[in-house]
C-alpha cells in the first residue's frame, strides 16, 4: 500500500456513502480503555505520538513482536503516559486502527484524479495513485491494519473488529465511484460496486504480503498493474481519461 500512506481509507466527502468518515485530524472517539472519556487528544499530544509509533512499529515488526516499551521509546513518552491514555497494548491497537482510517481520508479528497468528471477515470486514477505509493522500504507502504489483523484476528476480537471496520471503510469509500462508473459505462459481467471495491482491497493487501516475501516493492507494482488491466477490461474500455 508508500511513504507513510495507509492502504485502508474512509470515503471521499463529496460523494455519499454509508460509512462514517472522520475528519483527517478530527475527533474520532478513542478505543475502549483510553482515558479521558474517549475524546481525541490534540495533535502532537502523547496519545497521538503513541498511535503514530504503533503505526510505524507494527508495520515493520508485526503486532506480537512490538512491545509497549518499544512503542513508548519510539513515541518519546513515558510508560506512565502510555497507561494514562490506554489500558493495554490491545486498547492502543484498536485506537491505532481507527487512527489509520483517519489518516487515509486525504487519498480520497486531494489527488488530482479525484476532480475528474468521469467516475471510471477517478477509479483508474485511484489505482494509479496506489501504484505511485509502492516505493521505498516495504514497511513504508504496507498497511497497518492488514499487518495487524493477520496476527490478532483469532486472539483479539476487539482488534479484529477494528481492522474490519478500517478495511471496510476503504471499500465503502471506493464503492461510490465504482457504482457511478457502472451506471455510466456499464460493465461486462454482473459485478456489484462493493464486490469490486473489496477485490481492489484484496489485491492491494495481497500485493503487500507478496512484497514482504521479497522485501521489494516490484512484485506489488506488478500486481497493481494487473489490477488496473483487469478493471479496464471489465468495463470494456481502453482508458477512461
Amino acid at each position: 500500500m508508500t511513504t507513510n500512506h495507509p492502504p485502508s481509507a474512509p470515503r471521499r466527502a463529496p460523494r455519499p456513502a454509508a460509512a462514517r468518515v472522520p475528519s483527517a485530524g478530527g475527533g474520532t472517539p478513542a478505543a475502549s480503555g483510553a482515558a479521558g472519556g474517549g475524546t481525541r487528544a490534540p495533535r502532537g499530544s502523547a496519545r497521538d505520538k503513541l498511535i503514530a509509533a504503533a503505526h510505524a512499529t507494527v508495520r515493520k515488526k508485526g503486532y506480537a513482536a512490538t512491545t509497549v516499551d518499544e512503542i513508548c521509546a519510539v513515541a518519546g513518552v513515558t510508560k506512565g503516559a502510555f497507561f494514562h491514555h490506554f489500558a493495554s497494548k490491545e486498547a492502543l491497537a484498536v485506537a491505532a486502527a481507527e487512527g489509520w482510517t483517519e489518516r487515509a481520508r486525504p487519498m480520497f479528497e486531494l489527488p488530482p484524479h479525484t476532480k475528474l468528471d468521469d467516475p471510471l477515470g477517478r477509479l483508474l486514477g485511484h489505482i494509479d495513485f496506489r501504484f505511485s505509493m509502492l516505493d521505498g522500504p516495504v514497511e513504508d507502504f504496507t498497511g497497518f491494519v492488514g499487518t495487524m489483523v493477520q496476527e490478532a484476528y483469532a486472539t483479539s476480537p476487539a482488534i479484529r473488529a477494528a481492522c474490519e471496520a478500517s478495511i471496510n471503510a476503504y471499500c465503502e469509500a471506493l464503492a461510490p465511484d465504482i457504482e457511478a462508473a457502472i451506471a455510466r459505462h456499464g460493465i461486462s459481467h454482473g459485478v456489484s460496486a462493493m464486490s469490486l471495491a473489496r477485490h481492489v482491497q484484496a489485491v492491494l493487501q495481497g500485493a503487500f504480503i507478496m512484497a514482504k516475501t521479497t522485501d521489494d516493492p516490484v512484485i506489488a507494482r506488478d500486481s497493481v498493474t494487473h489490477l488496473k488491466r483487469y478493471i479496464t477490461m471489465l468495463f470494456g474500455a481502453d482508458g477512461a481519461r
